[in-house]
């Protein structure tokens, strides 16, 4: 079964991806591990750095996909951003975190936009 939840992850993460770049987002990074935990999408918005992560699910059935976004995983979230931010020298950049909810039997795309902030 992780095998099948990894290719879904990646078909999701291609398709934020490209949903991204036609809103005129600049790719940065995928996959960005560091201290143990990933980030999916490291991307620029203007003057923004945007650290997205992306949820895939075939349907609502079960609820909405960002809602597997707990608080340990903001926490993961927001400890590799730092690091990003510290190794690129990014210290005086606004950043935002996003969550993109990529759903496949509705063929849709929910971009939720500062999902989180730095606590």
């Amino acid at each position: 079964m992780v095998g099948h939840n990894l290719f879904y992850g990646n078909k999701g993460e291609d398709i934020a991806t490209k949903f991204l770049e036609k809103k005129g987002y600049k790719i940065l990074e995928r996959n960005y591990r560091r201290i143990g935990t990933e980030i999916d999408i490291i991307a620029r918005d203007k003057s923004e750095i945007v650290f997205v992560e992306v949820k895939s699910r075939n349907s609502r059935k079960f609820g909405n996909a960002s809602e597997a976004v707990t608080t340990y995983k903001m926490k993961n979230i927001i400890q590799t951003a730092t690091a990003y931010i510290m190794e690129k020298s990014l210290y005086d950049i606004q950043v935002r975190f996003d969550i993109i909810e990529v759903y496949f039997n509705e063929k849709e795309i929910n971009h939720i936009i500062s999902a989180f902030m730095l606590s």
